[in-house]
């Protein structure tokens, strides 16, 4: 319709922004699908379609999507200096929720390119995120694809640092906090996020707690099908091979590479 059709400045930047929209949620599902050349495409495509709209907010979503793909995937250095980029872009004016989101796509960005070296820049954008979350409740309108962004994801984000950092007594409490009320229904999520606290524990040297949470993250990951789900799966039992002479351990291991 953009590229085909005849229409006016306003209805063409319209059309612009349901392209940049539309290629955050088919960026994403290739992403988690594990396609990330593919991703990474469609990404550049609705980044190139939000910068044409001049729509700073949408564009640093996508950036910042793009900069969470690279952290996650062997591209640590690219996915910071994207994901400073994303929040440079979007500039001091933009939603209170979008700067919260971009600022948290910063502090992982930062664990994952330098780990305890860069702990203290990552905890400074985390509690920045916070501050600008905390903003939001002055009514100031945000983009709908934001809805999910709130204090709990912001509490989970932290979480996960915490756990890269190998600072497991930060890192359960928040994540034990949080999962406590998650969405069940949310099965993708939830695996996802117990994976972290079944790591957590691990570095707690707790491996009967980090076994029971295991169990959940492989059952909940068989019915989904995410990728970025598996890949976790892997990165668990990997981890709490250091306790496989304990019996819960042994029992989780054989089921998950069996």
């Amino acid at each position: 319709m953009y590229r085909e059709s005849t229409h006016s400045d306003e209805v063409g930047r319209g059309l612009l922004v349901s392209i940049g929209e539309l290629a955050q949620i088919g960026g994403w599902i290739a992403s988690d699908a594990g396609q990330h050349a593919e991703a990474e495409r469609i990404y550049r495509l609705g980044l190139s379609a939000a910068r044409q709209a001049e729509d700073r907010t949408l564009a640093g979503n996508l950036a910042g999507s793009l900069a969470y793909q690279f952290s996650n995937t062997g591209r640590e250095a690219d996915g910071l200096a994207l994901a400073q980029a994303a929040l440079e872009g979007a500039g001091p004016d933009a939603p209170p929720k979008a700067r919260a989101l971009y600022l948290d796509r910063v502090a992982w960005a930062y664990v994952k390119a330098g780990g305890a070296g860069n702990a203290q820049e990552a905890m400074r954008a985390l509690g920045e995120a916070g501050e600008a979350l905390a903003e939001d409740a002055g009514g100031l309108a945000a983009p709908s694809y934001l809805y999910w962004v709130d204090a709990g994801e912001l509490r989970i984000m932290e979480s996960r640092v915490y756990t890269e950092l190998r600072r497991p007594l930060r890192a359960v409490p928040l994540l034990k906090d949080v999962l406590a009320g998650y969405d069940p229904t949310h099965a993708r999520e939830l695996a996802l996020y117990l994976s972290w606290l079944a790591v957590a524990y691990a570095d707690a040297n707790e491996p009967e707690e980090a076994a029971a949470v295991a169990g959940r993250v492989i059952s909940l990951a068989s019915d989904v099908a995410s990728e970025r789900t598996a890949g976790r799966v892997r990165v668990v039992i990997e981890r709490l091979k250091e306790f496989g002479g304990v019996p819960e351990v042994r029992a989780v291991l054989d089921a998950g590479e069996g």
